[in-house]
């Protein structure tokens, strides 16, 4: 199964300093059968035909009244191949009836949660631990490497994250790109992005702590290369999941190994 990535303009009620609003890296426009019918095409060509899962991407996907989300999500959903949903929001954009309406599709749910170092940890386990009596798959995002911490708070935060047994996590690395508040700090002399020796040993440690049936969806990300600033080895992610790969074999360690 592959993911159709989506743009349905549904925005974020605020972005991180992270965050571009302009970011719309693997998407495109038009209307979700539009956008669809080109994304199979994309995919199809590449790897012949495969299940297609429709990916609400960009943006907020729960932020809007139940009734437009409703038609989105049918829409995905009738279109030829596709057998399921995927939808990033944000775990502050999640009311009952949101959450109510999301036991009705076969999907996953991507929350960014990032660290749990943040002031609004406690909201976020108050809506993962709605998603879970309601039976709904969740995907985790973390990132490593944001302002200010330091790799004893990434491990503690895979630690945390481990004893809540995902169905599923993505590993993000901080990079800097064009037109955002980080941006200003690295330019600033204020923000240092990680090395490519600490990231990768950083990610083989945090997996020690993730149970072996929570799936791993990515352990880096895709900076848009038009506009990524720092840092510049990150854009070889091959290299990237290589390294990690061989160092848990230098190290016999794996996922899951300290729990």
């Amino acid at each position: 199964m592959y993911k159709a990535c989506l743009n349905v303009g549904l925005p974020c009620p605020s972005y991180c300093i992270f965050c571009s609003e302009q970011s719309k890296l693997f998407t495109s426009e038009g209307t979700v059968t539009e956008q669809l019918e080109r994304e199979k095409q994309r995919i199809f060509n590449k790897y012949g035909e495969v299940p297609l899962c429709a990916y609400f991407q960009s943006g907020t996907n729960t932020n809007a009244p139940v009734e437009k989300l409703k038609a989105l999500y049918d829409e995905a959903l009738a279109f030829p191949g596709v057998t399921s949903l995927s939808i990033a929001t944000r775990f502050d954009c999640l009311p009952n009836d949101v959450l109510d309406l999301l036991t009705e599709y076969p999907l996953t749910v991507e929350l960014g949660l990032q660290t749990i170092h943040r002031d609004d940890y406690d909201l976020f386990l108050e809506k993962y631990n709605e998603l879970q009596k309601r039976n709904i798959k969740v995907c985790l995002h973390l990132m490593d490497g944001l302002p200010d911490e330091t790799e004893a708070d990434m491990i503690e935060t895979a630690k945390v994250v481990g004893k809540l047994n995902p169905y599923a996590l993505k590993i993000h690395l901080t990079y800097v790109v064009k037109d955002t508040p980080l941006c200003d700090m690295y330019e600033a002399g204020e923000y240092e992005p990680m090395t490519f020796e600490n990231y990768v040993m950083t990610v083989v440690k945090q997996l020690e702590y993730i149970p072996a049936e929570t799936i791993i969806e990515r352990l880096t990300g895709d900076g848009d290369k038009r506009t990524l600033v720092a840092p510049l080895w990150s854009t070889d992610k091959i290299k990237v999941l290589g390294t990690i790969d061989k160092l848990q074999a230098d190290l016999d360690t794996y996922q899951g190994k300290l729990l």
